[in-house]
């Protein structure tokens, strides 16, 4: 298992129910050294940048997910996002989608 942590429309059940088929299962997190930016791609969904200060945070949650989950999620993040693996305040890993500047 992995997690993914989640700042945004991936918490919403029906967004979950969409993408997975299923709620997931997870637990409130918080990720040092980010700040969330509201309606920063397409001028309509948010974006975490990572700043490195570890005064800067960001609320979410960590989902537990298999590959598989991994790979739906990538899909409906599009392009505009890449999946990076940063460590949470609770000291557990998780995947985390931020700006893809390729």
């Amino acid at each position: 298992m992995e997690y993914l942590f989640s700042y945004g429309t991936l918490q919403d059940p029906k967004v979950q129910e969409y993408i997975f088929g299923r709620l997931l299962q997870g637990k409130t997190d918080t990720v040092l050294g980010f700040k969330k930016q509201d309606k920063a791609v397409f001028g309509r969904y948010p974006l975490v940048v990572h700043t490195g200060n570890p005064e800067d945070k960001v609320l979410g949650m960590a989902y537990k997910v298999d590959l598989n989950d991994l790979k739906k999620a990538d899909i409906y993040e599009t392009k505009a996002y890449k999946r990076e693996l940063f460590t949470l305040q609770s000291g557990d890993k998780a995947w985390i989608y931020v700006e893809n500047s390729n």
